[in-house]
């Protein structure tokens, strides 16, 4: 896994480790990169697909071939280790990216730009799902927990179910008010208590396992999103020491998600959220 931001000028590459090598000593572990973005418009995506654009991220392959709908979790939230591995290699030149921010401003169309989609072939549907009509119409999410694809350049991208999101809370409420999604080691707790930290805790795991996360919001006063990323960036963990494989980092990735789920910190954050009477009990 590639330290740092990966390059301007294409793929990822990997960070050196012979100064720390001759040392006996790790380098150690970079931030990070957080990215603020715009919400994604025509205009944007349409300066993203064009090949001679020299402030392009990535060089995209056209033809990547495009993986079925693989998530990093199950129904129940735990981590999908062996669904996912077969997808990855023993490679250690790639660089992880993922994206976090409100429903409907364009994520799931940024992460298709990254990955290489080209929407005019017919037939042929965006790797990640973006909104419809329909789906519009309902208000409803189309990313659920965390989508994962792997474009041609080993680009590993990362697509986080909308943060602030009406229809998810809808999702995970029971008929009583309570949550049936337990975020907290079986604690119950309420709907919108659980769906205040499950955002948190996605938003500590991206940090603690990208490169690169890509924030999206409606604007620069949208201070509900910079609120959230403040709360996360002060719990989030350091990245990876050391170059690591694709298939170690899906491994250790796993490990990070059961430390995010038992994190004394966000445990001690919850009981704050319930003492400040902004949540039911």
């Amino acid at each position: 896994m590639a330290g740092g931001a990966p390059p301007s000028s294409g793929g990822p590459t990997v960070s050196s480790s012979s100064s720390s090598s001759s040392s006996g000593l790790p380098p150690p572990p970079p931030p990070p990169k957080i990215l603020l973005a715009k919400p994604a418009g025509a205009a944007a995506a349409q300066r993203l697909g064009r090949e001679d654009d020299p402030s392009a991220v990535v060089h995209r392959s056209r033809n990547a071939a495009q993986p079925g709908s693989l998530n990093l979790f199950s129904e129940s939230w735990e981590f999908h280790t062996d669904r996912i591995l077969p997808f990855l290699t023993e490679n250690s030149d790639f660089t992880v990216i993922g994206i976090i921010g409100p429903p409907g401003v364009g994520k799931s169309t940024i992460m298709n730009e990254l990955y290489g989609f080209d929407g005019s072939s017919p037939g042929m549907l965006p790797p990640f799902a973006t909104h419809s009509d329909e789906t519009r119409a309902m208000a409803k999410h189309c990313t659920t927990a965390i989508e994962l694809r792997v474009s041609a350049e080993r680009l590993i991208l990362l697509d986080a179910q909308p943060i602030f999101s009406p229809s998810i809370l809808v999702d995970m409420m029971r008929p009583d008010g309570s949550s049936a999604i337990s975020v907290l080691n079986g604690e119950a707790l309420s709907a919108d208590l659980a769906h205040e930290l499950l955002g948190v805790q996605l938003g500590v795991f991206l940090a603690s396992v990208c490169n690169v996360l890509l924030v999206v919001s409606e604007g620069i006063h949208d201070f509900n999103v910079w609120q959230l990323m403040l709360t996360i960036l002060s719990m989030n963990g350091h990245p990876f020491a050391r170059n690591i494989t694709e298939r170690e980092w899906l491994r250790n990735s796993a490990k990070i998600w059961e430390l995010v789920k038992k994190s004394p910190t966000i445990a001690d954050y919850c009981r704050t959220l319930q003492g400040s009477g902004l949540f039911r009990k």
